[in-house]
């Protein structure tokens, strides 16, 4: 390992070398960064998964920039142009791209006016010209025609093209053009004639100026977009006689000469034909880069907290899936999940059948016991929280009723695994039990689906697809390891995601279940085939056997770790039986940490750890998290008064500000000047996903059908 990239990164994110060291170590060892991050917490003094993950990413872009410099001197060296100079200048590289533009004057270009003019012998011609000579004219240019160069304005103009091209290429001035764009440059959209935005989305940069520096990512996004559906054209604009002069400075240093004018010429011609759009194009491609990678962290943050919304538990639902001439299909599923039956009604036109529906509908909440019914947001939608309202009004029913996002239920209803698990069954059937046990247990059943189907991301279409896939991934894993999960009823589709697990290791523990039935033990995770020494030692700790032999395969504790845990037990006077009571509680609470300590002869966060699942050996992680606003009744926008105070479930976190249900049919939307009483640089900042927030009404557009809230009172 490179101790001075080491040294580096632990500068960058402000921790001790050590702790960045012990990471890379226990990477390269195989280990996963949920393991690393749960389990080896006395190596790294508590990193969490994002901090290693950023180290991982940074190490591995480190050893890939120091790589790639040495290969660029290597071969500057092999062409002899190699000085200290440009040595240095590779060096002192911070971005690949930095690299690359020094490279580019030294890579084999593609046939240019200037490789042409070089080519037909008139470089002597353009280094005459840069020597300002103090006494020149037209007819000295005769010394360098030849048979493929033979008049003199011909010869001088393919001189200023050789000039041009080293303007263009000088790394200072390359450096002097991309500050001057990036730090006081303006972005400056205008609408195109004849575009296709008939429905004005890109209304506010048909005629738009703004900073470079100040662009917020979306707007990147938005204007990057606008572009390429030909709706608006883009430039930058900065102050392009700064630079002239900054360059007419650096090669005219005699102006007097008479060769200055050609020279100057040149230098115009280089910057404006070559420089500066070379430049645009580097200073856009960075500006796209660091947008696309803005929005992959809001979408990984909100899948996230999506996928760790708190469960709904020991609860019957009922999945509503709602539609108009095909019906709203409805499933009922137990308090684990199984589906007990499924129906269709029909309380909407054109198909309208509703004093059926009503019946239909009540009769299964009170055959299966129902407490919830969990509605799609899809079409009609609203309409059918209407006829739920009513239902339950009209007949006294004691259930509520929550709004689910059905974004990817079609997906997965129509996916192998859904046809595996109900081959019987017509897609809309599947949909709906697919949205009652996404109520009943959000991150088992979103598992299920491709996460750039669940819609939390912002212009996710026009993000790199290998580097979203990469992150959302990521963000699937954390969140399954943070929960844990039931070895013996888990769906190979969960299990695949445990750290240390494979697709192939996660259907041979359900094959191992189906033919031996109930694990009973960790330890006997061992025997199921492929699951070798170190899956073990990367899973076990996230697969949890409730009703097994050993308490504490319940709990979070490792494997590695219960000769720790059984000392401790022993210590406060429990029993495993006792683990998570009262009794359990209070002598943790009341033990001394510093005295266990001594005789544990264990870690500070190893003990901890332990402490809280004696505490409580079942604790779900999202039990923390906000759950769904239950209704009973419904909210209509002509109910709504400006500076109405309303609770809501945040749907979507973007740069601009977060999409709130308040139980209308169009979600209200908290821009971020709203968010607080004063400057935040993200709603994130605020707010997640799943959160229950206070919102007052900021404004009603009755027209449109949308509310715009505020968190400000």
């Amino acid at each position: 390992m490179d101790k001075e990239i080491i040294k580096r990164i632990a500068n960058e994110l402000n921790i001790e070398v050590d702790q960045v060291s012990n990471t890379l170590k226990l990477l390269e060892e195989g280990s996963t960064v949920p393991f690393i991050a749960r389990y080896r917490k006395e190596m790294t003094k508590g990193l969490d998964e994002e901090q290693i993950r950023v180290i991982q990413e940074e190490y591995n872009y480190q050893v890939n920039l120091q790589k790639r410099k040495e290969e660029v001197i290597n071969r500057i060296e092999t062409l002899g142009k190699l000085t200290d100079t440009i040595k240095k200048q590779v060096l002192e590289c911070t971005k690949l791209s930095q690299v690359e533009d020094i490279y580019r004057p030294y890579k084999q270009k593609k046939k240019t006016r200037a490789s042409v003019a070089i080519a037909n012998g008139m470089k002597p011609l353009a280094d005459l010209l840069l020597k300002l000579p103090r006494h020149f004219e037209e007819k000295d240019v005769e010394a360098y025609l030849n048979d493929k160069v033979t008049n003199i304005q011909e010869a001088l103009q393919q001189a200023k093209d050789i000039i041009a091209e080293m303007v263009s290429d000088d790394h200072d001035i390359r450096n002097k053009i991309y500050d001057s764009m990036m730090n006081y440059g303006r972005i400056v959209t205008k609408e195109k004639k004849g575009h296709d935005d008939q429905a004005k989305v890109y209304r506010m940069y048909y005629d738009r100026v703004e900073k470079v520096s100040h662009l917020a990512s979306h707007r990147i996004m938005a204007i990057d977009r606008a572009e390429k559906e030909k709706v608006i054209n883009v430039q930058i604009e900065f102050n392009e006689e700064y630079i002239e002069n900054f360059v007419k400075r650096r090669y005219v240093r005699y102006p007097n000469s008479p060769c200055a004018v050609y020279v100057n010429e040149a230098i115009v011609d280089g910057l404006k034909r070559l420089a500066y759009p070379s430049i645009e194009r580097m200073v856009r491609s960075e500006l796209s880069a660091k947008a696309h990678e803005s929005s992959i962290d809001v979408f990984s943050m909100n899948l996230e907290k999506l996928l760790l919304q708190a469960p709904i538990k020991n609860k019957r639902i009922l999945g509503f899936d709602p539609a108009f001439r095909t019906g709203c299909k409805l499933a009922v599923i137990d308090e684990s999940g199984k589906m007990l039956c499924v129906d269709v009604i029909y309380p909407h036109q054109p198909n309208a059948k509703i004093k059926e529906a009503k019946t239909k509908l009540v009769k299964l909440i009170k055959d299966y016991n129902v407490s919830i019914i969990a509605i799609g947001n899809g079409t009609a939608s609203r309409e059918s929280e209407t006829f739920v309202s009513n239902v339950i009004s009209e007949y006294g029913l004691n259930v509520q009723y929550t709004i689910v996002s059905e974004a990817g239920a079609s997906v997965y209803s129509a996916s192998k695994l859904a046809i595996e698990e109900f081959p019987n069954l017509h897609v809309e059937q599947r949909s709906a039990i697919s949205i009652a046990r996404r109520l009943m247990d959000p991150l088992s059943e979103l598992i299920k689906i491709d996460p750039q189907s669940i819609g939390v991301g912002q212009y996710q279409h026009d993000l790199p697809a290998a580097r979203l896939k990469e992150r959302l991934d990521f963000a699937v894993e954390k969140a399954v390891n943070l929960v844990g999960v039931n070895i013996n009823t888990a769906s190979p589709t969960l299990l695949k995601h445990v750290a240390g697990l494979t697709s192939a290791m996660a259907n041979n523990i359900v094959t191992y279940r189906q033919e031996n039935g109930k694990i009973l033990s960790r330890q006997e995770i061992k025997k199921i085939p492929k699951i070798g020494t170190k899956s073990f030692e990367q899973s076990a700790g996230f697969l949890r056997i409730e009703d097994g032999k050993e308490m504490l395969d319940r709990t979070s504790i490792h494997p590695e770790s219960y000769k720790y845990a059984k000392i401790v037990l022993d210590i406060l006077g429990l029993d495993e039986h006792a683990m998570g009571t009262q009794i359990a509680q209070k002598a943790v609470d009341s033990c001394n940490k510093e005295e266990l300590l001594k005789q544990m002869e264990c870690d500070s966060y190893t003990l901890n750890d332990i402490l809280d699942s004696i505490k409580q050996p079942l604790r779900d992680y999202r039990d923390k998290n906000d759950g769904p606003i239950l209704r009973s009744d419904i909210l209509e926008l002509e109910d709504l008064h400006i500076h109405d105070k309303l609770q809501g479930t945040v749907r979507n976190v973007v740069d601009f500000g977060v999409f709130v249900d308040i139980g209308l049919h169009e979600d209200g939307l908290i821009h971020i000047s709203q968010m607080a009483d004063h400057k935040i640089g993200h709603p994130s900042e605020m707010v997640s996903v799943g959160d229950i927030i206070d919102v007052w009404v900021y404004k009603i557009d009755e027209e449109k059908h949308k509310v715009q809230l505020t968190m400000i009172p």
